[in-house]
């Protein structure tokens, strides 16, 4: 499905994205290729493949979590730009910027 100049132009709009003359035809032949390989999954019979079916038989792969102790306060905080005490101290969003 080639798309045509204008529906870029709107997909365009709707995402509030501005596009240079030569990027609405870059994105026109692309969205295009887009839409016929779609089109091309469409066609394949999905009848007899259940809807939670996977390609892989991987499960969970993450370690599991076991407590341990953490890091000394002076190794975690030692590239620390700032700190107060046994914290990092970060400029506040809201009020004027702390004093380093």
């Amino acid at each position: 499905m080639a798309l045509t100049r204008q529906q870029v132009e709107h997909i365009a709009e709707l995402a509030k994205v501005g596009l240079s003359e030569e990027e609405i035809e870059r994105f026109r032949e692309q969205l295009s290729a887009i839409l016929e390989y779609a089109a091309v999954l469409q066609r394949l019979d999905t009848e007899t493949i259940p809807p939670t079916a996977r390609v892989s038989d991987a499960a969970n792969v993450m370690r599991p979590d076991i407590a341990r102790p953490s890091l000394p306060v002076d190794q975690v905080l030692a590239n620390a730009p700032a700190r107060r005490d046994d914290s990092f101290c970060v400029p506040p969003v809201l009020e004027e910027p702390y004093e380093l």
